[in-house]
């Protein structure tokens, strides 16, 4: 395989892992349940979704690219 296989993995997983932060920390910060009564709001099981989808897609990228070398 071209080494640019490679090379498109490794971004691939590294774009994966920082949105997969940059969608886990905002949705816990700005719309975790606070001290009450009130269940946590819909953007906060979005967003905490959508970052460990992006985790987990993170981890495939990466064991897919161990397996190019």
């Amino acid at each position: 395989m071209p080494p640019i296989f490679k090379a498109l993995a490794t971004i691939t997983a590294w774009t994966l892992f920082i949105s997969g932060w940059l969608f886990v920390v905002p949705s816990i910060i700005f719309a975790a349940p606070t001290f009450g009564v009130e269940p946590p709001h819909w953007c906060f099981f979005a967003g905490t979704a959508v970052g460990t989808a992006c985790f987990i897609s993170a981890v495939v990228a990466m064991k897919l690219r161990r397996m190019l070398e």
